[in-house]
């Protein structure tokens, strides 16, 4: 008897063992959960049934309709139920000109977010942009890095990533007025301390007008304090979004000394 109980006994051990052994395998790794986050759909990028891809977007015409999935990088404004937004996904950007939001949703458009747009591809003074838009808010969440398009600026491909958060690096400070000040407020001198402020920047003996949009940065932010403090002459590395008048004129989010 005391046998036939010990053989169950190791039985019941063995079969014990076996399934703790299938278990610890069929656990997933910690990392592995990760890996099935949002950024992995995201580098899939898949659109939904009727959505543009960004190439699709590009080549539609001038006021015709666009529905894209794109996702919230920031926010520039919002008044009487219409709001201005940057956004992008893994291949292209997309200015959202004016798009009607409720105040509520406009709070819960935070980095990231992603959302379905319904509206007019339009361009004004070369910025193209999309107006008179509707949006949905989706699963789904995506920050774009700051891509490096120092090397493109002057070249006709640097327009090709409009309204990309991007930086430059390593540009020189040049004077922004006949007076020699670093910068001004407004494009022509006109304003004062809360308005947008311009400033020039040179990189291989050409010159251009960077910005800080005050509705995007306003004058509590560090990177319209920082371009207060410039000086003609310094060396300095820009992040922001690469908007477009009448040529490149980036909105600048940030300004650090040259590494």
């Amino acid at each position: 008897m005391k046998k036939i109980l010990s053989a169950v006994l190791a039985l019941m051990l063995v079969l014990s063992l076996a399934a703790c052994s299938q278990n610890t395998t069929n656990q997933p790794a910690a990392d592995d959960s990760n890996a099935n986050s949002s950024d992995s759909n995201v580098a899939a990028d898949v659109k939904s049934e009727g959505v543009m891809t960004y190439d699709e977007y590009v080549a539609a015409a001038l006021d015709s309709q666009v529905v894209v999935e794109t996702y919230v990088q920031a926010k520039q404004s919002w008044w009487e139920d219409k709001a201005t937004v940057y956004t992008q996904d893994k291949d292209g950007a997309y200015f959202l000109y004016n798009m009607a939001c409720s105040e509520e949703d406009y709070a819960k458009l935070v980095p990231g977010t992603k959302i379905k747009v319904t509206g007019y591809k339009s361009e004004w003074s070369g910025e193209v942009e999309i107006i008179d838009a509707t949006f949905e808010i989706e699963e789904g969440s995506y920050i774009a890095e700051a891509a490096d398009m120092t090397a493109l600026l002057g070249t006709d491909e640097l327009i090709r990533h409009q309204n990309e958060f991007v930086s430059f690096k390593g540009m020189t400070v040049e004077a922004a007025n006949d007076a020699g000040d670093a910068f001004m407020y407004n494009w022509d001198g006109s304003g004062t301390d809360g308005d947008d402020l311009y400033f020039n920047v040179s990189l291989n003996g050409n010159t251009y007008t960077f910005t800080v949009e005050s509705y995007l940065c306003d004058n509590t932010t560090d990177v319209y304090k920082a371009v207060k403090e410039l000086k003609v002459g310094d060396k300095i590395d820009l992040e922001g979004f690469l908007y477009w008048y009448e040529g490149v004129n980036p909105h600048i989010t940030a300004v650090t000394p040259a590494k």
